[in-house]
């Protein structure tokens, strides 16, 4: 199971996330922090050594933000998961360069934040459909130039998946070999889709056979 710490300024919200991670046979409660970010919360990162960190935040506290941001660039750091109102504009984009895995809105549902901290510890980017509209509107004005950077080669557990996806295996199935929860195998099979450029599993197959990934 992977260690979930808490983190919320807010102890009603904080009680809430604390009894989703217990309420979850994938994830264990590591501990609580109650502020969002500063000193307290690296000290509990560094006592607990949690897989994720799940922390709402306010997004009118710039030094917040700033301060979670300088927390996940450290080498080693957990995970983040961050719940935060109109998870929108240029710190999301900071926000992914620091090293946040998943990006929620603090509406987001139980099974959705439990889905995305699981992809984080699986090291997979969760963001909500508005912030990716957000970030592509952002790309359509940038230049497309020698800096451009080319999505990265499948994870060894990516390959495992396209492997099992040519196999003729469905999300479940998959799900069930691995021992991991559906909404994670979805979040592998997006990531493929997107590293290899496929609408759909047959798709992504011929590239993966094209390319040497796939060995039938």
């Amino acid at each position: 199971m992977k260690r979930v710490l808490v983190a919320s300024a807010s102890s009603v919200v904080r009680a809430g996330l604390e009894a989703l991670v217990k309420g979850s046979p994938a994830l264990a409660f590591a501990g609580s922090a109650r502020s969002a970010a500063g000193a307290g919360l690296a000290r509990q990162v560094e006592d607990v050594r949690p897989d994720v960190i799940l922390v709402e935040l306010d997004a009118r506290h710039e030094a917040a933000l700033s301060e979670l941001l300088a927390l996940a660039a450290k080498p080693g750091s957990p995970g983040v998961v961050a719940l935060i109102d109109h998870p929108l504009g240029a710190w999301v984009a900071e926000a992914l360069r620091a090293g946040v895995r998943a990006i929620l809105t603090r509406e987001a549902q139980a099974e959705e934040i439990e889905a995305a901290v699981e992809a984080a510890a699986a090291g997979l980017v969760v963001l909500h459909p508005a912030t990716v509209e957000s970030l592509l509107a952002r790309a359509a004005i940038v230049p497309r130039g020698e800096g451009e950077v080319e999505p990265g080669p499948l994870t060894p557990r990516e390959v495992g998946v396209l492997a099992m996806i040519a196999e003729g295996l469905g999300n479940k199935a998959i799900a069930a070999r691995l021992g991991i929860s559906e909404h994670t195998v979805k979040f592998h099979v997006s990531s493929i889709f997107a590293k290899l450029g496929a609408a759909s599993r047959t798709e992504a197959v011929k590239i993966g056979i094209r390319q040497g990934v796939v060995m039938l």
